[in-house]
Protein backbone atom coordinates (compact mmCIF):
# COMPACT_ATOMS: atom_id res chain seq x y z
CA UNK A 1 0.00 0.00 0.00
CA UNK A 2 1.28 3.41 -0.79
CA UNK A 3 0.97 5.36 2.08
CA UNK A 4 1.83 8.48 0.91
CA UNK A 5 -1.18 8.56 -0.87
CA UNK A 6 -3.55 6.92 1.05
CA UNK A 7 -7.33 5.90 0.53
CA UNK A 8 -9.79 4.54 2.16
CA UNK A 9 -9.60 0.46 2.09
CA UNK A 10 -13.17 -0.13 1.97
CA UNK A 11 -16.31 1.73 -0.28
CA UNK A 12 -17.91 4.48 2.12
CA UNK A 13 -21.43 4.43 2.91
CA UNK A 14 -22.66 7.67 1.30
CA UNK A 15 -24.29 8.78 4.24
CA UNK A 16 -21.12 8.87 6.09
CA UNK A 17 -18.84 10.71 3.23
CA UNK A 18 -17.77 13.19 5.58
CA UNK A 19 -13.78 12.90 5.86
CA UNK A 20 -12.86 12.91 9.19
CA UNK A 21 -9.54 11.89 11.49
CA UNK A 22 -10.40 11.17 15.21
CA UNK A 23 -7.79 12.54 18.06
CA UNK A 24 -7.20 9.96 20.90
CA UNK A 25 -4.83 9.11 23.71
CA UNK A 26 -5.71 5.76 23.88
CA UNK A 27 -7.76 3.26 22.21
CA UNK A 28 -9.12 -0.30 23.74
CA UNK A 29 -9.25 -2.37 20.20
CA UNK A 30 -8.30 -5.96 21.25
CA UNK A 31 -6.63 -7.32 24.80
CA UNK A 32 -3.03 -7.58 22.86
CA UNK A 33 -2.67 -3.72 22.25
CA UNK A 34 -2.31 -2.49 25.13
CA UNK A 35 -2.50 1.24 24.31
CA UNK A 36 -5.32 2.26 27.06
CA UNK A 37 -5.84 3.14 30.62
CA UNK A 38 -9.91 2.74 31.11
CA UNK A 39 -13.27 4.23 30.16
CA UNK A 40 -11.74 6.98 27.84
CA UNK A 41 -9.84 4.29 25.62
CA UNK A 42 -12.75 1.91 25.96
CA UNK A 43 -15.29 4.48 24.62
CA UNK A 44 -12.70 5.34 21.76
CA UNK A 45 -12.47 1.22 21.02
CA UNK A 46 -16.15 0.95 20.78
CA UNK A 47 -15.72 4.03 18.17
CA UNK A 48 -13.58 2.82 15.78
CA UNK A 49 -15.13 -0.42 15.58
CA UNK A 50 -18.22 1.13 14.94
CA UNK A 51 -16.73 3.39 12.43
CA UNK A 52 -16.32 0.32 10.47
CA UNK A 53 -19.23 -1.57 10.94
CA UNK A 54 -21.30 1.37 9.68
CA UNK A 55 -18.54 2.07 7.07
CA UNK A 56 -17.62 5.66 7.58
CA UNK A 57 -15.04 7.67 6.42
CA UNK A 58 -12.70 7.91 9.50
CA UNK A 59 -9.74 7.11 10.64
CA UNK A 60 -8.12 7.08 13.94
CA UNK A 61 -4.76 8.63 14.68
CA UNK A 62 -2.99 7.54 18.53
CA UNK A 63 0.19 6.90 19.74
CA UNK A 64 2.05 3.71 19.91
CA UNK A 65 2.82 3.44 23.63
CA UNK A 66 6.01 1.29 24.29
CA UNK A 67 5.33 -0.24 27.95
CA UNK A 68 1.43 0.82 27.52
CA UNK A 69 -0.01 2.31 30.66
CA UNK A 70 1.65 -0.13 33.15
CA UNK A 71 1.47 -3.75 33.93
CA UNK A 72 -0.72 -4.58 36.90
CA UNK A 73 1.27 -6.47 39.52
CA UNK A 74 1.52 -7.26 42.82
CA UNK A 75 4.09 -7.02 45.71
CA UNK A 76 4.85 -10.09 47.95
CA UNK A 77 2.08 -9.33 50.09
CA UNK A 78 -0.55 -8.55 47.62
CA UNK A 79 -0.39 -4.80 47.23
CA UNK A 80 -0.16 -3.36 44.09
CA UNK A 81 3.04 -3.26 42.05
CA UNK A 82 3.03 -1.32 38.77
CA UNK A 83 5.58 -2.99 36.04
CA UNK A 84 6.69 -1.60 32.87
CA UNK A 85 7.60 -4.26 30.00
CA UNK A 86 7.92 -3.10 26.66
CA UNK A 87 5.56 -4.14 24.37
CA UNK A 88 5.51 -6.09 20.29
CA UNK A 89 2.82 -5.99 18.32
CA UNK A 90 3.50 -7.96 14.71
CA UNK A 91 0.53 -7.12 13.41
CA UNK A 92 1.29 -3.37 12.75
CA UNK A 93 2.09 -2.31 9.68
CA UNK A 94 5.19 -0.39 9.32
CA UNK A 95 3.67 2.64 6.87
CA UNK A 96 7.60 3.73 5.93
CA UNK A 97 6.22 6.79 6.88
CA UNK A 98 9.03 9.13 9.18
CA UNK A 99 9.02 12.88 9.52
CA UNK A 100 10.05 15.50 11.79
CA UNK A 101 7.38 18.02 14.25
CA UNK A 102 9.00 20.66 16.54
CA UNK A 103 8.94 19.86 20.26
CA UNK A 104 10.90 21.82 22.62
CA UNK A 105 12.24 23.90 20.17
CA UNK A 106 13.89 21.08 18.08
CA UNK A 107 12.99 18.87 15.97
CA UNK A 108 11.79 15.11 16.24
CA UNK A 109 11.48 12.18 14.30
CA UNK A 110 8.20 10.36 14.02
CA UNK A 111 7.54 7.14 12.89
CA UNK A 112 3.94 5.83 12.22
CA UNK A 113 2.64 2.43 11.89
CA UNK A 114 -0.71 1.27 10.73
CA UNK A 115 -3.64 -0.92 11.93
CA UNK A 116 -5.30 -2.90 9.08
CA UNK A 117 -9.35 -2.47 9.50
CA UNK A 118 -9.42 -6.03 9.06
CA UNK A 119 -6.96 -7.31 11.94
CA UNK A 120 -9.50 -6.60 14.76
CA UNK A 121 -12.52 -4.86 12.40
CA UNK A 122 -11.73 -1.01 13.26
CA UNK A 123 -11.49 1.82 10.96
CA UNK A 124 -7.70 2.35 9.47
CA UNK A 125 -6.11 3.35 12.51
CA UNK A 126 -2.62 4.97 12.33
CA UNK A 127 -0.28 5.29 15.67
CA UNK A 128 2.54 7.23 16.36
CA UNK A 129 6.06 6.84 17.62
CA UNK A 130 8.78 8.54 18.64
CA UNK A 131 10.89 5.57 19.60
CA UNK A 132 13.24 5.72 16.56
CA UNK A 133 17.29 5.58 16.31
CA UNK A 134 17.40 8.73 15.08
CA UNK A 135 15.84 10.47 18.31
CA UNK A 136 18.10 11.12 21.30
CA UNK A 137 16.84 9.12 24.30
CA UNK A 138 14.48 12.07 25.87
CA UNK A 139 12.45 12.22 22.86
CA UNK A 140 12.45 8.69 22.72
CA UNK A 141 10.82 8.30 25.87
CA UNK A 142 7.94 10.70 24.87
CA UNK A 143 5.72 7.78 23.97
CA UNK A 144 7.07 5.04 26.21
CA UNK A 145 3.97 5.85 29.26
CA UNK A 146 0.75 6.58 28.59
CA UNK A 147 0.27 9.70 30.93
CA UNK A 148 3.72 10.12 32.00
CA UNK A 149 3.66 12.13 35.57
CA UNK A 150 6.39 14.47 34.11
CA UNK A 151 5.04 17.67 33.22
CA UNK A 152 7.07 18.54 29.77
CA UNK A 153 6.75 14.70 28.81
CA UNK A 154 2.79 14.61 28.98
CA UNK A 155 2.88 18.15 27.31
CA UNK A 156 5.41 16.65 24.71
CA UNK A 157 2.54 13.81 23.82
CA UNK A 158 -0.26 16.32 23.30
CA UNK A 159 1.78 17.94 20.90
CA UNK A 160 2.75 14.47 19.02
CA UNK A 161 -0.64 13.57 19.01
CA UNK A 162 -2.20 16.51 17.91
CA UNK A 163 0.53 18.09 15.78
CA UNK A 164 2.29 14.87 14.80
CA UNK A 165 -1.05 13.30 14.22
CA UNK A 166 -1.88 16.43 12.02
CA UNK A 167 1.32 16.64 9.79
CA UNK A 168 0.52 12.82 9.07
CA UNK A 169 -2.46 13.21 7.44
CA UNK A 170 -0.46 15.92 4.88
CA UNK A 171 2.16 13.28 4.63
CA UNK A 172 -0.43 10.99 3.72
CA UNK A 173 -2.38 13.61 1.35
CA UNK A 174 -4.91 12.55 3.01
CA UNK A 175 -7.52 15.55 3.16
CA UNK A 176 -9.78 15.47 5.88
CA UNK A 177 -12.74 17.49 6.66
CA UNK A 178 -13.67 17.25 10.38
CA UNK A 179 -10.44 16.81 13.16
CA UNK A 180 -12.03 15.49 16.25
CA UNK A 181 -10.26 15.93 19.63
CA UNK A 182 -11.61 13.08 21.77
CA UNK A 183 -10.80 15.41 24.98
CA UNK A 184 -8.46 18.45 24.51
CA UNK A 185 -5.09 16.13 24.51
CA UNK A 186 -4.98 16.19 20.69
CA UNK A 187 -5.09 20.33 20.85
CA UNK A 188 -1.60 21.39 19.23
CA UNK A 189 -3.65 19.76 16.31
CA UNK A 190 -5.53 23.30 16.44
CA UNK A 191 -2.70 25.10 16.24
CA UNK A 192 -0.75 22.99 13.64
CA UNK A 193 -3.89 24.11 11.03
CA UNK A 194 -3.70 27.84 12.49
CA UNK A 195 -0.13 28.20 11.31
CA UNK A 196 -1.30 26.13 8.14
CA UNK A 197 -4.06 28.87 7.32
CA UNK A 198 -1.89 31.11 7.71
CA UNK A 199 -3.34 32.73 11.45
CA UNK A 200 -7.39 32.00 10.17
CA UNK A 201 -9.10 31.24 12.71
CA UNK A 202 -12.70 30.52 11.04
CA UNK A 203 -10.76 28.04 9.17
CA UNK A 204 -9.53 26.00 12.00
CA UNK A 205 -13.30 26.38 13.58
CA UNK A 206 -14.89 24.53 9.75
CA UNK A 207 -12.93 21.53 10.58
CA UNK A 208 -12.69 20.93 14.31
CA UNK A 209 -14.72 19.26 16.70
CA UNK A 210 -14.53 18.08 20.41
CA UNK A 211 -15.52 15.69 22.89
CA UNK A 212 -15.29 16.85 26.53
CA UNK A 213 -15.12 13.96 29.20
CA UNK A 214 -14.39 16.42 32.67
CA UNK A 215 -17.73 17.08 34.67
CA UNK A 216 -15.49 19.97 36.48
CA UNK A 217 -14.20 22.62 35.59
CA UNK A 218 -11.07 21.64 38.14
CA UNK A 219 -10.58 18.06 36.29
CA UNK A 220 -9.52 19.59 33.12
CA UNK A 221 -5.78 20.36 32.49
CA UNK A 222 -4.04 23.30 32.88
CA UNK A 223 -0.34 24.14 32.20
CA UNK A 224 1.85 26.96 32.61
CA UNK A 225 1.43 29.04 29.70
CA UNK A 226 5.32 29.66 29.27
CA UNK A 227 6.25 26.22 29.82
CA UNK A 228 3.19 25.15 26.96
CA UNK A 229 4.71 27.92 24.85
CA UNK A 230 8.26 26.36 25.62
CA UNK A 231 7.53 23.15 24.48
CA UNK A 232 6.27 24.26 21.27
CA UNK A 233 2.60 23.69 21.87
CA UNK A 234 1.54 26.54 19.70
CA UNK A 235 2.67 26.15 16.32
CA UNK A 236 4.82 29.39 16.76
CA UNK A 237 2.10 31.64 18.04
CA UNK A 238 3.21 33.71 21.00
CA UNK A 239 1.59 33.92 24.11
CA UNK A 240 0.18 37.14 23.51
CA UNK A 241 -1.38 35.83 20.53
CA UNK A 242 -2.68 32.53 22.65
CA UNK A 243 -3.76 34.53 25.02
CA UNK A 244 -6.02 36.48 22.72
CA UNK A 245 -7.52 33.33 21.46
CA UNK A 246 -8.56 31.75 24.60
CA UNK A 247 -9.44 35.08 25.95
CA UNK A 248 -7.80 34.74 29.88
CA UNK A 249 -5.16 36.48 31.82
CA UNK A 250 -4.67 33.37 33.57
CA UNK A 251 -1.10 32.51 33.71
CA UNK A 252 -2.27 28.55 33.57
CA UNK A 253 -3.34 27.43 29.80
CA UNK A 254 -6.35 25.52 30.40
CA UNK A 255 -6.46 23.16 26.99
CA UNK A 256 -10.45 22.73 27.51
CA UNK A 257 -11.27 25.86 27.85
CA UNK A 258 -9.09 26.90 24.44
CA UNK A 259 -10.46 23.75 22.86
CA UNK A 260 -14.10 24.80 22.95
CA UNK A 261 -12.95 28.48 21.47
CA UNK A 262 -11.31 27.01 18.78
CA UNK A 263 -13.89 23.84 17.94
CA UNK A 264 -17.28 25.24 15.79
CA UNK A 265 -19.15 22.47 18.06
CA UNK A 266 -18.48 20.49 21.08
CA UNK A 267 -20.27 17.76 22.79
CA UNK A 268 -20.38 16.03 26.05
CA UNK A 269 -21.03 12.57 26.85
CA UNK A 270 -24.09 11.74 28.53
CA UNK A 271 -27.10 14.37 28.71
CA UNK A 272 -26.99 15.04 31.59
CA UNK A 273 -22.81 15.47 31.30
CA UNK A 274 -24.00 18.33 28.49
CA UNK A 275 -26.17 19.94 31.09
CA UNK A 276 -23.40 20.27 33.48
CA UNK A 277 -20.99 21.12 30.80
CA UNK A 278 -22.80 24.10 29.44
CA UNK A 279 -23.26 25.27 32.70
CA UNK A 280 -19.99 25.13 33.47
CA UNK A 281 -18.36 27.02 30.36
CA UNK A 282 -21.46 28.77 29.56
CA UNK A 283 -19.94 31.94 31.78
CA UNK A 284 -16.66 31.87 29.53
CA UNK A 285 -17.39 34.21 25.67
CA UNK A 286 -17.03 33.05 22.50
CA UNK A 287 -16.80 29.15 23.40
CA UNK A 288 -18.71 26.93 21.12
CA UNK A 289 -21.82 24.92 21.07
CA UNK A 290 -22.00 22.08 23.60
CA UNK A 291 -24.27 19.33 22.85
CA UNK A 292 -25.08 16.13 24.11
CA UNK A 293 -24.03 12.68 22.84
CA UNK A 294 -24.12 10.04 24.89
CA UNK A 295 -21.58 7.33 24.99
CA UNK A 296 -22.26 3.71 24.29
CA UNK A 297 -20.10 0.61 23.57
CA UNK A 298 -19.92 -1.86 20.84
CA UNK A 299 -22.62 -4.70 21.17
CA UNK A 300 -21.11 -6.71 18.79
CA UNK A 301 -17.97 -7.01 20.58
CA UNK A 302 -19.25 -7.25 24.16
CA UNK A 303 -22.20 -8.69 24.38
CA UNK A 304 -22.57 -12.45 25.02
CA UNK A 305 -24.38 -13.68 21.89
CA UNK A 306 -25.88 -17.54 23.71
CA UNK A 307 -27.69 -15.43 26.70
CA UNK A 308 -29.36 -12.92 24.43
CA UNK A 309 -29.93 -16.19 22.33
CA UNK A 310 -31.74 -18.13 25.22
CA UNK A 311 -33.36 -14.68 26.37
CA UNK A 312 -34.80 -14.14 23.17
CA UNK A 313 -36.02 -17.63 22.55
CA UNK A 314 -37.83 -17.65 26.39
CA UNK A 315 -35.56 -20.21 27.28
CA UNK A 316 -34.67 -19.88 31.04
CA UNK A 317 -33.45 -22.85 31.16
CA UNK A 318 -30.57 -21.98 28.64
CA UNK A 319 -30.17 -18.77 29.89
CA UNK A 320 -29.75 -20.05 33.57
CA UNK A 321 -27.34 -22.60 32.57
CA UNK A 322 -24.93 -20.17 30.02
CA UNK A 323 -25.26 -17.42 33.13
CA UNK A 324 -23.60 -20.17 35.22
CA UNK A 325 -21.11 -21.05 33.28
CA UNK A 326 -19.89 -17.70 32.62
CA UNK A 327 -19.71 -17.25 36.26
CA UNK A 328 -17.78 -20.33 36.71
CA UNK A 329 -15.21 -19.17 33.87
CA UNK A 330 -14.92 -15.90 35.95
CA UNK A 331 -14.36 -17.15 39.20
CA UNK A 332 -11.31 -19.40 37.91
CA UNK A 333 -9.42 -16.24 37.92
CA UNK A 334 -10.65 -15.36 41.24
CA UNK A 335 -9.06 -19.00 41.77
CA UNK A 336 -6.03 -18.01 40.28
CA UNK A 337 -5.20 -14.92 41.81
CA UNK A 338 -6.51 -15.14 45.33
CA UNK A 339 -6.64 -18.68 45.68
CA UNK A 340 -10.52 -18.37 46.71
CA UNK A 341 -12.97 -20.88 45.47
CA UNK A 342 -16.72 -18.76 44.62
CA UNK A 343 -19.64 -20.54 44.34
CA UNK A 344 -21.96 -19.82 40.75
CA UNK A 345 -25.20 -19.99 42.72
CA UNK A 346 -24.24 -17.39 45.43
CA UNK A 347 -25.27 -13.76 44.16
CA UNK A 348 -22.14 -11.89 42.91
CA UNK A 349 -21.56 -8.02 43.21
CA UNK A 350 -18.64 -7.00 41.44
CA UNK A 351 -17.06 -2.85 41.10
CA UNK A 352 -14.37 -2.86 38.47
CA UNK A 353 -13.13 0.42 36.68
CA UNK A 354 -10.39 2.72 36.94
CA UNK A 355 -9.56 3.75 40.56
CA UNK A 356 -10.21 7.83 41.09
CA UNK A 357 -11.41 9.55 44.35
CA UNK A 358 -14.64 10.56 42.96
CA UNK A 359 -15.87 6.64 42.20
CA UNK A 360 -15.50 6.00 45.25
CA UNK A 361 -14.37 2.11 45.72
CA UNK A 362 -14.22 1.75 49.11
CA UNK A 363 -17.72 3.43 49.59
CA UNK A 364 -19.08 0.09 50.99
CA UNK A 365 -16.64 -0.21 53.36
CA UNK A 366 -16.97 2.91 55.42
CA UNK A 367 -19.94 1.11 57.11
CA UNK A 368 -17.75 -1.73 58.74
CA UNK A 369 -20.63 -3.55 60.69
CA UNK A 370 -22.88 -3.25 58.24
CA UNK A 371 -20.44 -4.78 55.22
CA UNK A 372 -19.23 -7.56 57.93
CA UNK A 373 -23.33 -8.25 58.05
CA UNK A 374 -23.26 -8.03 54.38
CA UNK A 375 -20.60 -10.70 53.74
CA UNK A 376 -21.48 -12.81 56.53
CA UNK A 377 -25.25 -13.15 55.99
CA UNK A 378 -26.02 -17.01 55.87
CA UNK A 379 -29.45 -16.72 54.78
CA UNK A 380 -28.50 -14.27 51.55
CA UNK A 381 -24.71 -15.25 50.47
CA UNK A 382 -22.94 -12.56 48.81
CA UNK A 383 -19.70 -12.81 46.83
CA UNK A 384 -18.32 -9.47 46.43
CA UNK A 385 -15.05 -8.93 43.63
CA UNK A 386 -13.00 -5.66 43.06
CA UNK A 387 -10.58 -4.64 39.62
CA UNK A 388 -9.38 -1.68 38.61
CA UNK A 389 -6.11 0.28 37.56
CA UNK A 390 -5.02 3.57 39.44
CA UNK A 391 -3.11 5.87 38.04
CA UNK A 392 0.32 4.60 38.99
CA UNK A 393 1.11 8.17 40.10
CA UNK A 394 -1.96 7.92 42.05
CA UNK A 395 -1.03 7.39 45.63
CA UNK A 396 -4.42 7.79 47.14
CA UNK A 397 -5.92 5.31 44.48
CA UNK A 398 -3.50 3.33 45.25
CA UNK A 399 -3.77 3.02 49.03
CA UNK A 400 -7.70 2.71 47.89
CA UNK A 401 -6.79 -0.68 46.15
CA UNK A 402 -4.01 -1.95 48.76
CA UNK A 403 -6.61 -1.60 51.72
CA UNK A 404 -9.54 -3.59 50.11
CA UNK A 405 -6.56 -5.81 49.17
CA UNK A 406 -6.37 -5.83 53.13
CA UNK A 407 -9.41 -6.36 54.02
CA UNK A 408 -9.92 -9.38 51.59
CA UNK A 409 -7.71 -11.26 53.34
CA UNK A 410 -10.46 -11.20 56.56
CA UNK A 411 -13.20 -12.53 53.94
CA UNK A 412 -13.24 -16.02 51.91
CA UNK A 413 -16.05 -14.48 49.81
CA UNK A 414 -14.23 -11.14 49.40
CA UNK A 415 -11.69 -10.79 46.22
CA UNK A 416 -9.57 -7.57 44.81
CA UNK A 417 -8.36 -8.59 41.11
CA UNK A 418 -5.58 -7.06 39.05
CA UNK A 419 -5.50 -6.66 34.82
CA UNK A 420 -8.62 -4.54 34.56
CA UNK A 421 -8.02 -4.85 31.19
CA UNK A 422 -10.62 -5.60 28.25
CA UNK A 423 -10.29 -9.52 28.54
CA UNK A 424 -10.69 -9.30 32.77
CA UNK A 425 -13.61 -6.91 32.07
CA UNK A 426 -15.32 -8.79 30.02
CA UNK A 427 -14.84 -11.88 32.26
CA UNK A 428 -15.93 -9.71 35.13
CA UNK A 429 -19.21 -8.44 33.45
CA UNK A 430 -20.37 -11.77 31.86
CA UNK A 431 -20.03 -12.99 35.62
CA UNK A 432 -21.03 -11.09 37.82
CA UNK A 433 -25.01 -10.74 38.69
CA UNK A 434 -24.78 -7.27 39.96
CA UNK A 435 -22.31 -4.44 38.86
CA UNK A 436 -21.87 -1.80 41.34
CA UNK A 437 -21.25 2.08 40.38
CA UNK A 438 -21.21 4.59 42.80
CA UNK A 439 -19.66 8.03 41.95
CA UNK A 440 -20.35 10.91 43.43
CA UNK A 441 -22.94 12.49 41.56
CA UNK A 442 -22.30 14.50 38.94
CA UNK A 443 -19.12 13.39 38.88
CA UNK A 444 -19.18 10.86 36.38
CA UNK A 445 -19.49 12.08 33.06
CA UNK A 446 -21.07 8.74 31.21
CA UNK A 447 -19.62 5.76 33.09
CA UNK A 448 -19.97 3.13 30.13
CA UNK A 449 -18.89 -0.04 32.22
CA UNK A 450 -22.64 -0.31 33.26
CA UNK A 451 -23.84 -0.67 29.86
CA UNK A 452 -21.16 -3.71 28.72
CA UNK A 453 -22.27 -5.03 32.14
CA UNK A 454 -25.88 -4.58 31.28
CA UNK A 455 -25.01 -6.43 27.21
CA UNK A 456 -23.96 -9.80 29.94
CA UNK A 457 -26.97 -9.92 32.24
CA UNK A 458 -25.48 -8.23 34.95
CA UNK A 459 -28.11 -5.50 36.94
CA UNK A 460 -26.79 -2.49 37.30
CA UNK A 461 -26.95 -0.62 40.67
CA UNK A 462 -25.65 3.02 40.55
CA UNK A 463 -25.73 6.13 41.80
CA UNK A 464 -28.11 8.56 39.53
CA UNK A 465 -25.03 9.91 37.29
CA UNK A 466 -23.93 9.93 33.73
CA UNK A 467 -25.54 7.73 31.57
CA UNK A 468 -27.86 5.99 34.02
CA UNK A 469 -30.73 8.78 33.92
CA UNK A 470 -31.40 7.93 29.88
CA UNK A 471 -31.63 4.11 30.75
CA UNK A 472 -32.42 3.41 34.73
CA UNK A 473 -35.98 2.11 35.79
CA UNK A 474 -35.41 1.53 39.29
CA UNK A 475 -36.98 -2.21 39.71
CA UNK A 476 -37.63 -3.03 36.44
CA UNK A 477 -33.73 -2.92 34.57
CA UNK A 478 -31.81 -1.48 37.02
CA UNK A 479 -31.90 0.09 40.70
CA UNK A 480 -30.37 3.50 41.39
CA UNK A 481 -29.64 5.51 44.67
CA UNK A 482 -32.25 8.13 44.47
CA UNK A 483 -30.90 11.71 44.33
CA UNK A 484 -30.57 14.05 47.04
CA UNK A 485 -30.11 17.51 47.32
CA UNK A 486 -26.19 17.01 46.61
CA UNK A 487 -25.36 20.35 45.93
CA UNK A 488 -26.69 21.40 49.56
CA UNK A 489 -24.70 18.58 51.17
CA UNK A 490 -20.70 18.46 51.93
CA UNK A 491 -18.69 15.70 50.95
CA UNK A 492 -18.84 13.69 53.81
CA UNK A 493 -22.56 14.16 54.27
CA UNK A 494 -23.13 12.73 50.15
CA UNK A 495 -20.77 10.04 50.53
CA UNK A 496 -22.94 9.29 53.99
CA UNK A 497 -26.53 9.12 52.24
CA UNK A 498 -25.28 7.32 49.23
CA UNK A 499 -23.86 5.07 51.32
CA UNK A 500 -26.80 3.95 53.61
CA UNK A 501 -28.97 4.18 50.41
CA UNK A 502 -26.88 1.83 48.68
CA UNK A 503 -27.20 -0.64 51.48
CA UNK A 504 -31.05 -0.56 51.86
CA UNK A 505 -31.39 -0.87 48.05
CA UNK A 506 -29.07 -4.12 48.47
CA UNK A 507 -30.42 -5.24 51.90
CA UNK A 508 -34.20 -4.78 51.41
CA UNK A 509 -34.99 -4.93 47.64
CA UNK A 510 -32.04 -6.85 45.51
CA UNK A 511 -30.43 -9.44 47.65
CA UNK A 512 -34.06 -10.78 48.94
CA UNK A 513 -35.14 -10.63 45.08
CA UNK A 514 -32.68 -12.79 43.73
CA UNK A 515 -33.03 -15.50 46.05
CA UNK A 516 -36.87 -15.44 46.54
CA UNK A 517 -38.18 -14.51 43.14
CA UNK A 518 -35.95 -15.72 40.35
CA UNK A 519 -38.86 -15.04 37.93
CA UNK A 520 -38.84 -11.00 38.60
CA UNK A 521 -34.62 -10.92 38.84
CA UNK A 522 -34.77 -13.10 35.32
CA UNK A 523 -37.32 -10.18 34.15
CA UNK A 524 -35.04 -7.02 35.43
CA UNK A 525 -31.86 -9.16 33.62
CA UNK A 526 -33.91 -9.34 30.37
CA UNK A 527 -35.58 -5.70 30.61
CA UNK A 528 -31.85 -4.39 31.52
CA UNK A 529 -30.36 -6.33 27.98
CA UNK A 530 -33.36 -5.06 25.88
CA UNK A 531 -32.76 -1.56 26.32
CA UNK A 532 -28.90 -1.57 26.41
CA UNK A 533 -29.00 -3.22 22.92
CA UNK A 534 -29.72 -0.75 20.72
CA UNK A 535 -29.41 2.98 22.26
CA UNK A 536 -26.21 2.51 24.31
CA UNK A 537 -24.73 0.40 21.45
CA UNK A 538 -21.86 2.29 19.68
CA UNK A 539 -23.55 1.93 16.23
CA UNK A 540 -26.13 5.00 17.20
CA UNK A 541 -23.56 6.91 18.70
CA UNK A 542 -20.99 6.55 15.64
CA UNK A 543 -24.25 7.68 13.75
CA UNK A 544 -25.07 11.01 15.78
CA UNK A 545 -21.75 12.07 15.62
CA UNK A 546 -21.67 12.41 12.33
CA UNK A 547 -25.76 13.98 12.31
CA UNK A 548 -24.96 15.84 15.08
CA UNK A 549 -21.19 17.05 14.84
CA UNK A 550 -19.10 16.30 11.74
CA UNK A 551 -22.44 16.87 8.84
CA UNK A 552 -23.39 20.45 10.67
Amino acid sequence: MDFRNFKMPYSINPQYSKKTAYFSMEFAIDQSLKIYSGGLGFLAGSHMRSAYNLKQDLVGIGILWKFGYYDQARNHDQTLNPVWTKKMYSYLEDTGIQFQIEIHNAPVWVKVWYLNPETFKTCPMFFLSTDVPENDHISKTICHKLYDANESTKLAQYILLGKGGAKLLDEMNFERDVYHLNEAHGLPAAFYLLRKYGGDLFKVKEKLVFTTHTPEEAGNEKHDLGLCHNMSYFCGLSMKEVKQIEGTDDERFNHSLCALKMARVANGVSQLHGVVSRAMWNKYPNICEIKSITNAQEFKYWADKLLYISKDDGDTAAFDFRKHYLKKRMFRNVADQCGKLFDPNIFTIVWARRFAGYKRADLLLEDKERFRRLLENKEFPVQIIWAGKPYPMDYSAISTFNNLVEESKNYKNMAVLTGYELSLSKSLKQGSDLWLNNPRVPREASGTSGMTAAMNGSVNLSTDDGWIPEFARHGENSFVVPKADYDNMTTLEQDQYDLHKLYDILENEIIPTYYNDKNKWRKIVANAMDDVRFQFNSDRMADEYYKLLYNN
